[in-house]
């Protein structure tokens, strides 16, 4: 298991269409991927899922991998946010 703490700085969050990109980067790895906020745990590989997390600009998430590309799934997923999900 690996696991990254990351805030998130863009202006609307982990909303809408940048929940959109998250999830979409996090199904291209073969671990399972999950977000934490707050001791609360969903798949970031599901929209409803992450964006049930209600996480706002600001919020400090944990990303979560457990698999064979583990680190590289949780890298790159911090890199998504840490550059406003932009590719």
């Amino acid at each position: 298991m690996y696991v990254k703490e990351i805030v998130v700085n863009n202006q609307v969050g982990l909303h809408a269409r940048p929940a959109t990109f998250f999830t979409q980067k996090a199904n291209e790895f073969k671990s399972s991927v999950w977000i934490e906020k707050d001791e609360r745990r969903v798949n970031a590989k599901s929209l409803l899922g992450v964006l049930s997390l209600g996480i706002i600009q600001g919020t400090a998430i944990n990303i979560i991998a457990e698999g064979n590309d583990e680190q590289s799934a949780v890298e790159t997923l911090c890199e998504l946010i840490s550059k406003d999900f932009c590719d």
